[in-house]
């Protein structure tokens, strides 16, 4: 049943297409929108939510802060727009994933609270059309995709005339990965190198803070904190085993993600025999963002699928992507209170 969008559902759910409609058709092309004083103030609503994007969990607003007024919520969707303009003048694959990461967990804690029918609204304008508490196994296969937990497998569903049976729950959390996919997938745009030009500042400012994050997140390089299968690739590398190009694009987007530097990565690949400079030299740039797209290091299922998966130890079990075991395992263990 289709229901009205009150005029704060617009800034609540920017990535809806009433709400792209709300700020009409007769908009001004970007770049003389930039130069303008709403686009000036529309800049710093876009930097402060890719900030809240790069900070742990992602700091996301409550209703009560959200706008209600019309020039309020004008800003906040052009924020949003603008957000992702700047993230895609970065071209880089690890920030666009943040940032749509940020986005549906924002939407996901605002549809918390939302009445029925306005969830359903938002489920079906990202193409989540629910039959009651089922969703159809075709949908569900697809929204499921990239959940790695054991219950959301197709085999440990109930599945009933071909649709999924999902708990309220589950359905708020298959409409957050839902609208996550979607967003990424929308991520890069195609931005003008004119506004990028004039987004320079903000694209810098983005990408130092990033890496900022990166730094934080993991600190100093410890390879004794390397997942398995990263530690297999280093020992390849180094035993002179021929290594498939899945291997080295895993072993160098992940060596990259965590703070090396191209320079870095390269001296590693040196230990190889048959170690090429030239080539390797392009390969490791060109996976670091040189070519204009960054890359980040393959999931555990890409992994397998990759065959490049070595067997497992007990933190492999917890996580679902070679970054998260490095990170776990960097994280110092909590000492106890002294009593």
């Amino acid at each position: 049943m289709r229901v009205a969008l009150e005029l704060k559902d617009f800034s609540k759910y920017p990535f809806l297409k009433e709400s792209q409609e709300f700020m009409g058709r007769d908009t001004e092309a970007i770049d003389q929108f930039l130069l303008s004083t709403a686009g000036k103030v529309a800049v710093r609503h876009a930097m402060d939510r890719i900030r809240a994007a790069l900070r742990p969990r992602g700091t996301v607003l409550s209703e009560a802060e959200l706008p209600a007024d019309s020039l309020g919520v004008k800003m906040a969707v052009s924020g949003y727009v603008l957000a992702r303009i700047i993230i895609s003048c970065a071209r880089d694959r690890g920030l666009a994933e943040r940032l749509a990461r940020y986005e549906a967990q924002r939407a996901y804690a605002l549809l918390l609270d939302e009445n029925p029918e306005t969830r359903d609204f938002v489920a079906a304008g990202v193409g989540m059309e629910m039959a009651g508490s089922s969703l159809s196994v075709t949908r569900y296969v697809e929204v499921v995709a990239g959940l790695h937990e054991e219950r959301w497998r197709l085999v440990n569903r109930d599945v009933h005339a071909g649709q999924v049976r999902v708990t309220p729950e589950e359905i708020d959390e298959l409409l957050r990965e839902r609208i996550r996919v979607i967003l990424e997938r929308q991520l890069p745009l195609k931005v003008p190198g004119k506004v990028c030009g004039m987004l320079q500042q903000q694209t810098d400012e983005v990408t130092a803070a990033f890496r900022a994050s990166i730094l934080e997140q993991f600190g100093a390089v410890e390879e004794s904190c390397f997942p398995p299968c990263i530690q297999a690739l280093v020992a390849a590398l180094t035993g002179g085993t021929n290594m498939p190009h899945q291997g080295r694009f895993a072993l160098t987007a992940f060596l990259h993600n965590i703070g090396m530097n191209p320079a870095e990565i390269i001296a590693l690949f040196c230990r190889a025999p048959d170690f090429d400079l030239q080539k390797t030299q392009y390969q490791v740039e060109h996976i670091s963002g040189r070519g204009g797209t960054e890359y980040t290091a393959p999931s555990c299922a890409a992994m397998r699928t990759f065959g490049i998966c070595v067997g497992s130890d007990a933190l492999c079990e917890r996580v679902s992507h070679p970054l998260s075991y490095y990170r776990k395992k960097k994280k110092p263990e909590k000492k106890p209170e002294p009593t």
